[in-house]
């Protein structure tokens, strides 16, 4: 039986069917790629985390790193270098030497979904490993969730209901153990169409820049415990 740790999936989840047949028919197809749950990369005492959507077929599910392969990786990453959550080189390959500083990065589904369109039960099978990823954070003041779905997962993982904190691009929400700042996803989809620019994905990160530089002289969940 495979076995499934609390914040990683193993290598051969078999919790979703769906996914499950759809990385061995990509295994089949590309033996080279990683295809399989994409951990999550960054230090567990970061107090900032991302959480994405889900691995883009030719991106992180080819790599095995978040947002790496595919233009939403470009934004991503050169956004976090512009405001210090980030460092080296960013190539799009895991083993660039990109470093990030004081930032973690996540999806709310580890495992590619066809069409990049996980299923509702996907996403809720999926989020005890969100759950854990957040709960093993002793240092958390902030959560950047990228577009809807990741931003309505972290709220169910923190045991919210939807409507505590509706999803608006630039919003910032007060939540426990962590403030919640959502943004529309750096897709290319979304910033071919003016539905993110640039300028609006910066202003999400200062945002959080702000909020984390505010939390310095707090103490934190590992202090206070």
């Amino acid at each position: 039986m495979t076995r499934v740790s609390p914040s990683k999936p193993g290598r051969d989840c078999p919790l979703c069917p769906r996914l499950v047949a759809f990385r061995e028919e990509w295994r089949a197809r590309e033996p080279s790629w990683h295809n399989a749950p994409v951990p999550s990369f960054g230090d567990a005492d970061a107090r900032l985390l991302i959480v994405g959507l889900a691995p883009g077929l030719r991106g992180a599910n080819r790599t095995g790193r978040p947002f790496t392969g595919d233009y939403a990786g470009d934004l991503l990453y050169g956004t976090l270098q512009t405001y210090g959550f980030a460092r080296g080189q960013f190539a799009a390959r895991p083993d660039d030497g990109l470093t990030l500083v004081d930032a973690r990065i996540t999806n709310a589904v580890r495992c590619v979904p066809p069409e990049n369109k996980p299923t509702t039960a996907e996403i809720a099978t999926c989020r005890q490993f969100l759950s854990a990823t957040i709960a093993e954070m002793p240092n958390l003041r902030a959560i950047v969730a990228l577009g809807r779905i990741a931003h309505d997962s972290v709220l169910r993982a923190l045991g919210l209901k939807l409507s505590a904190a509706p999803f608006r691009h630039g919003a910032r929400a007060q939540t426990e153990p962590a403030a919640l700042f959502s943004s529309y996803h750096c897709s290319r989809y979304n910033t071919n169409t003016g539905v993110l620019t640039e300028a609006m994905f910066h202003a999400v990160f200062a945002a959080v820049r702000a909020e984390i530089d505010s939390a310095k002289e707090a103490p934190t969940r590992a202090a206070k415990a």
